[in-house]
């Protein structure tokens, strides 16, 4: 028979991890969109360096995002290289702050607050 506090955990834990958002929860895009929230635009090369992860890592992971609304990509030549930014859109914004505001009530809920 599990605990009085293991059974509160596990209830907070179902409860939070049913609304958790799956895009977003994934490690690669969360440190993505955290990164996006934090800086108005970042390139390509600024997230894979920041990142130390490679091209196709961004590319997949950035795709996710831009896919469901969360991130704008915009392709365009400076000089004639080729240049790729990025920005988080309201909804990603949104979206992060939802995430953070469910893991925030889980922690709380595993210190027993």
């Amino acid at each position: 028979m599990p605990k009085p506090q293991a059974l509160k955990i596990e209830k907070a834990a179902e409860k939070v991890s049913g609304e958790l958002d799956k895009v977003i929860h994934e490690r690669m895009r969360l440190v993505i969109i955290s990164a996006l929230a934090a800086n108005e635009t970042l390139s390509f090369t600024d997230l894979k360096n920041l990142l130390n992860t490679t091209d196709g890592n961004i590319s997949v992971h950035a795709r996710k995002l831009e896919e469901a609304g969360y991130l704008t990509c915009e392709k365009s030549f400076k000089g004639r290289v080729p240049l790729t930014e990025y920005r988080i859109s309201n909804e990603g914004r949104e979206a992060l702050k939802r995430y953070l505001n469910h893991m925030e009530a889980l922690i709380n809920a595993m210190k027993g607050k």
